[in-house]
């Protein structure tokens, strides 16, 4: 049987290894062994870090969230709560942006909730 070296395939395989590396310091952007490494700890840390990326969002909407509650003399907990009871359907993301770009809705949304807490 004859040994099969690759050829084509073998180097495109490569080729789109190296591209993937560009940019990497030394070795890793030239040395296919080194860049192969590389890049596949790249995805990995990419691919968990796309799901921590979520996670760290949404605690920055919370701490929005709980500042401008505690600016009305509630906090984070009730709030979201009262929220709740009162029916009002808005996700963390709505409310937070709302905590920043119009503080007078939200001071609406706090009275609700006090209303609803009592």
């Amino acid at each position: 049987m004859p040994r099969a070296k690759g050829g084509a395939k073998t180097r495109q395989r490569r080729k789109k290894v190296l591209k993937k590396a560009k940019g990497y310091v030394g070795g890793r952007s030239r040395l296919y062994r080194t860049a192969k490494e590389t890049v596949l700890r790249a995805g990995a840390f990419a691919y968990r870090d796309r799901k921590a990326k979520k996670r760290t969002i949404r605690r920055l909407w919370i701490a929005r969230i709980n500042a401008a509650c505690r600016e009305a003399g509630l906090t984070y907990s009730v709030f979201i709560s009262a929220l709740k009871k009162a029916g009002v359907l808005l996700d963390r993301k709505v409310l937070a942006e709302i905590a920043v770009r119009d503080p007078a809705g939200f001071t609406k949304l706090t009275e609700t909730a006090k209303a609803q807490a009592r």
